[in-house]
């Protein structure tokens, strides 16, 4: 569903990423693990049209996205849900995922997607009037995550969900994103909570400054050695 080839990007005469290729196929969660500062949230701005990638191919549904506009990739079902949630604080929960659906016209559809929205996340249907920015960390996340649900998405890049969350929060989300997955939606997952993304994911890539340096399905690489060293702790 999604490919990308021998990307590079820079921040000015900064290399960040280093010629990486990966892909997404349809239906699965991948996930893209490393440290802080390795480049994970880079390459999720350049794929959604945020950045601009240098050289390398970006193909999303058999088609380049790699010089489309941020609207025209929302528009193909491309959706991003940014590290640090990046909701409209000064809005309330509805308006903020009235937001997230500005480019659907379906009223109807709009109306139950809000609603399957609530019946994910309860706590936003209780807050519903709420100013988004007086919300806890983790209800913010829950309406990030509804906020990119509204947009129809066909595949979902999810930058640090776990972002700041207490642990039963942390679960509670990872289980969400399972959910959203087990209901057709393809997921990109970029995570530094290693040991939950590796117990979800079907397939991942470890970054390590701009350069993959390991790839394979999710249990191998919760076994290698190399991996519970660096990331889980063991």
């Amino acid at each position: 569903m999604l490919e990308i080839k021998d990307l590079h990007v820079y921040y000015g005469a900064i290399h960040a990423i280093k010629g990486i290729s990966l892909k997404v196929d349809q239906g699965s969660i991948v996930t893209l693990i490393g440290a802080n500062g390795a480049g994970k949230s880079t390459i999720l701005k350049t794929i959604s049209g945020i950045l601009r990638a240098r050289e390398g191919e970006i193909s999303y549904d058999g088609r380049s996205i790699k010089e489309a506009t941020c609207r025209q990739i929302v528009e193909q079902g491309l959706i991003h849900v940014p590290e640090g949630r990046r909701i409209f604080a000064d809005m309330s929960v509805k308006e903020n995922l009235e937001m997230g659906g500005f480019l659907q016209k379906d009223k109807a559809w709009l109306k139950e997607t809000e609603a399957r929205v609530f019946e994910k996340f309860p706590r936003l249907k209780e807050r519903v009037s709420q100013l988004a920015g007086t919300l806890s960390g983790g209800e913010q996340q829950m309406l990030a995550i509804g906020r990119g649900m509204m947009s129809n998405p066909k595949m979902l890049l999810l930058d640090e969900p776990s972002m700041g969350l207490a642990p039963l929060l942390v679960r509670e989300i990872f289980t969400i994103i399972k959910e959203l997955n087990q209901a057709g939606i393809t997921v990109l997952l970029v995570e530094q909570n290693a040991n939950m993304a590796l117990s979800i994911a079907d397939y991942a890539y470890v970054l390590e400054t701009g350069k993959i340096t390991l790839e394979g399905p999710a249990a191998e690489l919760a076994a290698s050695a190399e991996v519970k060293k660096a990331y889980l702790g063991g």
